[in-house]
């Protein structure tokens, strides 16, 4: 059979991703990334650490992550994403753009964090009070709180699991009642932490009954990466990806996207 009409693969743009060495979500990434565009992944090396601020700090030294960078460099992504949120704030606002700086440095293209990326959705929201929900213990999640301050935005709510370990196992439906109790007052946003909690098929249906934009660390990773690119993330009625969707809820009656059966929902990690 001859195949010459099919030509070769269309091109492909790369975004590189450095992941820690427990990020379990790999699928997730994938589905805010559109056509025409790879996701090249590498992780931290293990260590033999619980979630805590000590494991945030290990898989972001610089060396650690220029190493990872320098890993991509062979199949030459244009951009590079450091998907871990704890490992991107536990630095404060300074401490993210060295890490930033020390990836570029390492593989000579445009480099951005899961925390940058957060204040980057922030402005594009125009958010001045933002609800948080973590998976974290209470001294993680006050560091996350301290660096959202320290990007002169009020925390407005927060609600916390206290995990150390196994994160990406946490169900969709527990996601959902940490925001319900996240959410007081008057919220501009809400912002779902870490990398590792599952949020693609329930930023929808938060949006609808919550009336604000709902962000998570998986989300705003990818579009502020495929921003770099030139290109938009996909997501069906999320506000951040789809500027109309900002101007209210999800209609009702409108498809919120695909039901996800509930063994399903069962994933696991901590970034």
């Amino acid at each position: 059979m001859d195949v010459s009409f099919l030509g070769g693969p269309s091109p492909q743009r790369g975004v590189g991703v450095v992941a820690p060495f427990d990020f379990a979500l790999d699928r997730e990434l994938w589905r805010w990334v559109p056509d025409g565009v790879s996701l090249h992944m590498t992780r931290t090396p293990y260590v033999p650490v619980e979630v805590s601020l000590d494991l945030a700090r290990l898989v972001s030294e610089h060396e650690t992550l220029s190493e990872a960078v320098r890993t991509l460099n062979a199949i030459a992504p244009e951009v590079i994403a450091y998907a871990c949120t704890s490992g991107s704030f536990v630095g404060g606002v300074m401490g993210e753009r060295a890490m930033c700086e020390a990836m570029s440095r390492a593989g000579a293209v445009p480099a951005i964090t899961t925390s940058g990326a957060l204040l980057e959705a922030l402005v594009e929201l125009d958010v001045r009070r933002v609800a948080l929900v973590t998976p974290y213990t209470v001294s993680v999640t006050q560091a996350l709180e301290a660096y959202v301050a320290q990007a002169g935005v009020t925390i407005s709510g927060c609600a916390f699991m206290g995990l150390t370990r196994h994160i990406w196992k946490v169900p969709y439906r527990e996601v959902v009642d940490m925001a319900r109790q996240a959410v007081r007052g008057d919220a501009d946003a809400l912002f779902i932490s870490c990398t590792n909690l599952p949020t693609y098929d329930v930023i929808p249906q938060l949006e609808a009954e919550l009336r604000i934009p709902v962000i998570s660390a998986n989300q705003v990773t990818m579009w502020a990466a495929l921003r770099r690119l030139g290109t938009r993330a996909v997501g069906p009625y999320q506000a951040l990806i789809n500027p109309a969707a900002r101007s209210g809820p999800v209609p009702p009656g409108a498809d919120p996207g695909p039901v996800v059966p509930e063994e399903e929902q069962q994933q696991e990690g901590w970034t």
